[in-house]
C-alpha cells in the first residue's frame, strides 16, 4: 500500500501543469492546498488540507507548528515545509505539492475603469492587462498617471507611453493595486 501511495504521490506530482505556480510570493491572506507524500498514508490524510497564511505570514502544520509561508514563493514553501519534516525527524523524505487556490491570487483595480474590483491574477498579467480585465478605462480615465501600488511602494506608470511602446509595461503581482485617476478637463 506504501508503495503505491508513493507512485499515485508521483504521479500526481508528473502532471505537467497540475500543480504549476506562478513564482511570485506568498502573502497573509493567500490560502493553498498542501498534498505531501514519501510518508504513511495517515499521516498524509492529516496533514494534507486548506491552509490559510496568518498575518505574520505563518502556517500551522501538524506535527511541526508555525512553518514561513508569506513573503516566498510556492516553491520556498514546499522547501521550508519538507526541511521543516525531516530537520525535526518527524520523517526522512517527505515531498510535498501545493496547489494555489485561484481565489487567493488577485490583483485590485480601481478609479476610472469599467468594472473597478479584484481580477484573477496570471503569470503574464502585466498594468495594461489588468486595466483590460477590469473592463478598459472610462473616458474620463487619466492614463497617463495610472499608480501601480505595492506594500508601501507606488510607481507611476504611463499607459499613453505603453501604448507605443509596450516593453515599458509594468509586471504585476498578486495583491497588488492599481489606481486609475480622474483627468481633470
Amino acid at each position: 500500500m506504501k508503495t503505491s501511495f508513493l507512485l499515485a504521490a508521483a504521479v500526481v506530482l508528473m502532471v505537467p501543469g497540475m500543480y504549476a505556480q506562478p513564482d511570485a510570493p506568498m502573502r497573509p491572506g493567500d490560502t493553498f492546498e498542501l498534498k505531501i507524500g514519501g510518508i504513511p498514508a495517515d499521516d498524509a490524510q492529516l496533514i494534507a488540507g486548506s491552509y490559510t497564511i496568518d498575518g505574520d505570514g505563518l502556517v500551522n502544520l501538524t506535527y511541526i507548528g508555525k512553518v514561513r509561508a508569506g513573503g516566498i514563493t510556492p516553491s520556498e514553501i514546499q522547501a521550508n515545509v519538507e526541511h521543516s519534516y525531516v530537520s525535526n525527524g518527524i520523517f526522512t523524505h517527505p515531498t510535498v505539492s501545493l496547489n494555489i487556490a485561484p481565489t487567493s491570487r488577485l490583483v485590485s483595480v480601481g478609479g476610472e475603469v469599467n468594472t473597478k474590483g479584484r481580477v484573477p491574477y496570471t503569470p503574464d498579467m502585466t498594468v495594461m492587462s489588468a486595466i483590460a480585465a477590469a473592463g478598459d478605462f472610462t473616458i474620463y480615465a487619466n492614463q497617463s498617471h495610472v499608480r501601480l501600488i505595492r506594500g508601501n511602494n507606488v510607481k507611476e506608470v504611463n499607459c499613453k507611453k505603453i501604448r507605443s511602446n509596450p516593453s515599458l509595461d509594468e509586471k504585476v503581482l498578486p495583491g497588488d493595486n492599481i489606481q486609475v485617476p480622474q483627468a481633470f478637463f
